[in-house]
């Protein structure tokens, strides 16, 4: 069932999920068992990430350098695939621009069309390691727009419909300029035939509201679901705002180094944070929440007892 179908008929709120594949070396089970805990909340979809392959480069005996591919993780469809067999429900594969040419793109698309796979996040994607700026493929897709726009030509031609999502930042992408230039960039991807739009985490709801009302006034129309990550340590203060750009409340980060001596509580904190910034979200009418589970269950599954 397509996403856009599932908001605009959904009865009550639902929580939507994000997991990152398995390291290789983990196995089927052992991934299944860490998912497993979310389903006492009938999840109707889980969303997978994906990562760039990488290189590695070994010294060689004359000075030269080989260059080596790296791939760390279980790919994204095979993940796929085993969440759909073992618990029936949907899946929402992320695909990004980063690391493929178009060719390997469509070859993406035919496998989840293969799959029965009916939704999609597009993504522009991260840099890799020793890059300052993102840099595409030679026979790529520079922006995630002209991804969505790839997508939708590739469901017309192939008569199959995916229902497409993008990312958002409401503290804007940390490339941007300014707010409203990100929120341009926005619709761009929505004026692409984005179906509706998922956001990077963020700690104080204020934020997320002041940025979906922007977003309405600049004629974004899709629907808007909130990302969520509870923070679950203190070094998090730091590692967060650096990997994410976004800023952590002074009330939050006050209660977090009150307590940075005892993980228990730190984690505890995060977790009571995260669960009042979600019933404020519901009260204030989100359909969903989306949460970025970073392969923790634990913390999120405590939230989702309270709020669902």
């Amino acid at each position: 069932m397509k996403i856009s179908e599932m908001l605009q008929g959904a009865a009550r709120p639902y929580p939507s999920l994000e997991i990152v594949p398995p390291l290789k070396g983990v196995t089927k089970p052992q991934l299944l068992d860490s998912i497993r805990p979310f389903m006492e909340f009938n999840p109707p979809f889980v969303n997978v990430t994906t990562h760039r392959d990488e290189f590695a480069f070994t010294l060689q005996p004359d000075g030269s350098f080989r260059r080596t591919l790296v791939r760390k993780r279980v790919s994204e469809t095979a993940v796929c695939a085993a969440i759909q067999n073992e618990f029936k429900i949907d899946v929402v594969p992320h695909i990004i621009c980063g690391g493929a040419s178009r060719d390997i793109i469509e070859s993406q698309l035919h496998d989840f069309q293969f799959l029965g796979v009916e939704n999609l996040l597009a993504l522009r994607g991260d840099c890799i390691t020793g890059e300052k700026r993102f840099v595409p493929d030679p026979d790529g897709y520079t922006y995630a727009s002209q991804l969505v726009a790839a997508i939708k030509q590739f469901s017309k031609d192939k008569d199959y419909e995916f229902c497409t999502g993008v990312g958002a930042y409401p503290e804007k992408h940390f490339e941007a300029p300014n707010i409203e230039t990100d929120i341009e960039n926005l619709k761009k991807k929505v004026d692409a035939g984005a179906d509706y739009i998922v956001t990077q985490m963020f700690f104080d709801n204020k934020v997320f509201y002041e940025f979906r009302d922007k977003c309405r006034a600049a004629g974004i129309t899709v629907p808007i679901i909130p990302g969520l990550k509870p923070l679950s340590s203190a070094r998090q203060l730091e590692l967060l705002p650096e990997a994410f750009s976004i800023d952590i409340p002074l009330e939050l980060t006050d209660q977090i180094k009150a307590h940075a001596g005892s993980k228990e509580a730190c984690y505890r904190i995060g977790m009571e944070w995260c669960s009042a910034q979600c019933r404020d979200l519901l009260a204030h009418g989100c359909k969903t929440v989306h949460f970025y589970t970073m392969g923790k269950a634990d913390n999120i599954v405590e939230i989702l007892r309270d709020n669902f």
